[in-house]
């Protein structure tokens, strides 16, 4: 019988620690017509507010700079090239932006909206005081709080959510764009799941540039653990293979050891002996170290469509009860 792991959530380096903030309480206004409903959460530079645009007359979410970045040109930078991105981006499985506040009126932009080039000097006078960017709301938990609150999902809600971040990527791939931080975390749970934060998501053009790391380490393909140009859409398709091991299984498809990337030189761990042969085969191939051994997004795609066509025609990707 397979023994089923409680889910821990990925690991940081870092402990964590209280992080500056703006206070926002309700009825706070965040720019003009949009007005603080409450916080929802945030990250180390960035506070995610809920708020009401009273342009749209719709509840958004407002990614804000926390105080500590809302000047520095490089998270304003960051923040600029999100907004840009989602610019270009419609696709039903990937969030929708609704633009950037990041100057006051009048003010203009001091950079191209498409440079992706690092800023080299400072955030002009013209700088919104509470720098951010606009999303729609998506009303549900994400796939890290789903397994944190129930353990490994149902195969009949697995092979759906594969299918549907699959062919998101799919769709970025295609848009010239690698999103480099696929996990748990950033896939939102409903009908039809959707792929939030693209924070660290690049061009192609970008991507093959980078030479650090990035991403969320126990979700990173190895390329993105020593970036040595070979940086492209594999990486996600790597991201999709490790967040459906781990909503399989509940456990990290590598676990944490005295290595910050195990994925470098390890193999993922056995998957349970339950697990459909179609499903495995298209995980492993998907976690393979080496980036041309990979499927794309839409072989990724392709191998689940007979797996989903063959569930009962009855299935939640949201919150079980």
């Amino acid at each position: 019988m397979d023994s089923t792991v409680a889910y821990t959530p990925p690991f940081v380096h870092e402990q964590p620690r209280e992080r500056p903030t703006w206070g926002f309480a309700e009825g706070d206004e965040l720019a003009p017509g949009r007005t603080v409903l409450r916080r929802i959460g945030g990250g180390r530079r960035y506070e995610a507010l809920l708020v009401w645009d009273e342009h749209r007359l719709a509840v958004l979410v407002a990614k804000v700079l926390r105080p500590d970045h809302a000047q520095d040109p490089i998270a304003l930078h960051d923040l600029r090239r999100e907004a840009t991105l989602l610019e270009r981006l419609a696709h039903p499985v990937v969030v929708r932006g609704f633009g950037a506040h990041l100057e006051e009126a009048g003010a203009g932009r001091s950079r191209p909206l498409g440079d992706d080039s690092p800023p080299n000097e400072p955030a002009g006078r013209g700088s919104a005081r509470f720098p951010h960017l606009v999303l729609e709301h998506l009303d549900g938990p994400t796939l890290d709080e789903l397994l944190a609150q129930g353990g490994p999902l149902a195969i009949e809600q697995l092979l759906p959510l594969g299918l549907h971040v699959a062919s998101a990527l799919h769709y970025l791939a295609g848009e010239g764009i690698v999103h480099l931080d696929v996990k748990p975390s950033n896939i939102v749970m409903g009908g039809p799941p959707r792929l939030i934060d693209l924070s660290v998501a690049r061009t192609l053009h970008h991507a093959a540039a980078l030479r650090s790391p990035i991403g969320t380490d126990a979700f990173m393909a190895p390329e993105q653990c020593e970036p040595d140009g070979r940086l492209g859409p594999p990486a996600d398709v790597f991201g999709l293979a490790a967040t459906l091991y781990t909503a399989l299984t509940g456990a990290r498809p590598f676990p944490p050891c005295e290595d910050r990337w195990p994925q470098l030189t390890a193999l993922p761990a056995p998957l349970p002996r339950r697990t459909p042969k179609a499903l495995a085969a298209i995980l492993t191939r998907g976690m393979a170290q080496d980036p041309a051994s990979r499927p794309t997004a839409r072989d990724f795609a392709v191998a689940l469509e007979p797996l989903v066509a063959a569930l009962p025609r009855r299935m939640t990707l949201g919150r079980r009860g």
